[in-house]
């Protein structure tokens, strides 16, 4: 770990792909909801059209595919790397609500797999559970020094966090929120829970650690539920932290672990990147408690 922080990991850099700044939008409500909508498919559309005149087809193409008439895009910011926040249901009749919160080396460059694990949760929970693909934050390269330590998740959080307490003034109290956190998602997850009250459930899956030392250091009043599947490489990572230089580098304790005292589901045979594959043990406990009602205790 040592290494990773000393050496810094070279790579190409890639030219900034030109696109409009965000819509500037007030948060939504049920009456402004479907104007947020086609606000945030406009500047897509727009950014589509940027990044065709700017030679870049892959990502022009990807900003049209999300300008798409039925794309649900409560934010969407086409500069740089890229973020987006995108609905898959109805908000306003949904009883449950999932937000996933993604792990390293997720862009709009790389949305189509994200996009297509919300999909899959979202078939599995069915119409009265909605889906959002929260992508609100630069996500680290799964080859860099960021993704050992916690800078990227200390930017991120209080963007989560303010996007769940709108979510929530929106929906109302009666609706289930829960946060599906994969990889380095559940640092950011960690982070912005804290004195957060407005989810029910905290799901960490395929965690590398949380920064915190058990599950009540996280300090939410939420359910703290953790799986990782038994063919995920991420149980070879150590689960240490240290202060290197003045920089933390790793997480601390795993979140699977008897110590750390989270609620352990089965999530199967899963590698790093399976945990929304459809039909799978990991999938359908996933599915069982973004609706709000406890997973298989075991693979059986």
């Amino acid at each position: 770990m040592a290494t990773a922080v000393i050496v810094p990991v070279s790579a190409a850099a890639r030219p900034r792909i030109p696109a409009p700044p965000p819509a500037s939008l007030a948060p939504p409500t049920p009456t402004t909801l479907r104007s947020t909508y086609e606000a945030n498919r406009a500047n897509a559309a727009e950014a589509s059209r940027m990044a065709d005149a700017h030679g870049d087809r892959s990502r022009a193409a990807t900003d049209r595919w999300l300008a798409a008439p039925a794309r649900q895009l409560l934010t969407f910011d086409g500069r740089g790397p890229g973020r987006t926040v995108e609905v898959l249901g109805d908000l306003l009749t949904a009883d449950h609500i999932a937000i996933l919160v993604p792990g390293s080396d997720t862009s709009l460059d790389t949305y189509d797999r994200f996009h297509e694990a919300a999909a899959a949760l979202h078939d599995r929970t069915g119409p009265d559970t909605v889906v959002i693909a929260w992508l609100g934050y630069e996500t680290p390269g799964t080859i860099s020094t960021t993704v050992l330590t916690p800078t990227r998740a200390d930017g991120a959080a209080p963007h989560l966090r303010a996007f769940v307490r709108e979510l929530r003034g929106l929906v109302g109290d009666s609706t289930g929120v829960t946060l599906l956190c994969h990889s380095y998602g559940s640092v950011v997850c960690a982070r912005a829970a804290t004195g957060l009250d407005d989810i029910d459930d905290l799901v960490l899956i395929g965690s590398p650690g949380t920064g915190a030392d058990s599950a009540a250091a996280l300090h939410t009043s939420a359910r703290v539920w953790a799986a990782r599947g038994t063919e995920d490489w991420i149980g070879m990572v150590p689960h240490t932290r240290a202060d290197l230089f003045g920089t933390t580098v790793g997480f601390g304790p795993d979140p699977t672990s008897p110590s750390f005292g989270a609620h352990v589901f089965p999530a199967g045979p899963a590698g790093h990147s399976d945990y929304f594959t459809p039909d799978s043990t990991a999938l359908k406990n996933l599915a069982r408690i973004a609706r709000g009602t406890p997973p298989e205790p075991s693979d059986a």
